[in-house]
């Protein structure tokens, strides 16, 4: 069995709804104070082990690759002064990077195919480039170290509330086994009636056999989209989804961005009192 050192992390997205920021800016790399939501999911990879890692941007993301590129003329002009440069070696990852890019936004499965040569007959793990999860053990060695047990394609998913299936592929659970759950179907985004409410929240194993059954697909209102062909998989038998734990933020959505800022600010050493003040201000002012 193959150990997975390989990961990608789809950034195509037109990030529509963060316009008007969205027209300039990557989504992927607003801020959650001073670091980008990417950099954080970077060293979740990192953190579980992942040593090769491909960015699959957009057109009018090069910015994502400024930020992973080390800047030589940035360290000399702020030299002599430490923070600076502490805060700036954090954005130097120690993993391989490399770019790959999606010319046009044709769905998540043509996101998935610039990265065929990339991960070559190995399994890998993909990460959405907005999705950010912290918890004690990294998303991804949770799934990369469920693979390890029992190799298959694997579908990340935590409990919704039911009034947010609608906004997420929902699974067709047909067994459960502790977080481990084999289902014969995915649903994408159901207006009525989800198979269940257990929703996959952008972190995934794929096994090389995507790349087949993304070939397979019709393209779709100019998508092609990777949901059908893990679908397809499954009823094939060779795809189980499993829970993971942490706390999930929608980094994509405006309401999501701002609760990972607070949560975020609040934990911070730096930040934390004098913002604990100020909210109390806040909320003191509105009473």
């Amino acid at each position: 069995m193959n150990k997975i050192r390989k990961a990608i992390i789809p950034c195509g997205g037109l990030g529509t709804r963060f316009l008007p920021a969205t027209k300039a800016i990557p989504k992927e790399i607003l801020p959650i104070i001073d670091t980008p939501v990417l950099s954080y999911i970077v060293d979740e990879l990192i953190d579980s082990g992942i040593d090769q890692i491909m960015i699959i941007l957009g057109r009018g993301k090069e910015s994502i690759k400024d930020y992973f590129t080390p800047n030589a003329k940035l360290r000399e002009k702020i030299a002599g002064k430490p923070e600076l440069i502490k805060s700036l070696e954090a954005a130097d990852k120690k993993a391989e990077i490399v770019f790959g890019m999606q010319y046009s936004p044709r769905g998540s499965g043509d996101a998935v195919m610039c990265a065929r040569e990339f991960t070559g007959g190995e399994p890998f793990v993909m990460c959405n480039g907005d999705d950010l999860v912290v918890g004690a053990v990294p998303a991804s060695k949770q799934l990369i170290d469920a693979y390890a047990k029992q190799p298959a394609l694997i579908v990340g998913v935590q409990h919704v509330a039911p009034s947010e299936t609608d906004k997420y592929g929902i699974i067709k659970p047909s067994r459960i086994d502790g977080k481990t759950i084999w289902c014969d179907g995915i649903v994408e985004k159901p207006k009525k009636d989800p198979p269940s409410e257990y929703a996959s929240l952008g972190r995934y194993v794929l096994t090389p056999e995507i790349y087949e059954r993304i070939e397979q697909l019709p393209e779709i209102n100019g998508e092609i989209c990777l949901t059908d062909a893990i679908s397809a998989m499954m009823k094939d038998g060779k795809v189980y989804a499993y829970e993971f734990d942490g706390r999930r933020y929608d980094m994509g959505d405006k309401f999501g961005a701002l609760t990972a800022t607070v949560d975020f600010a609040l934990k911070n050493e730096n930040l934390r009192d004098k913002f604990k003040d100020y909210i109390k201000k806040v909320l003191e002012n509105e009473n």
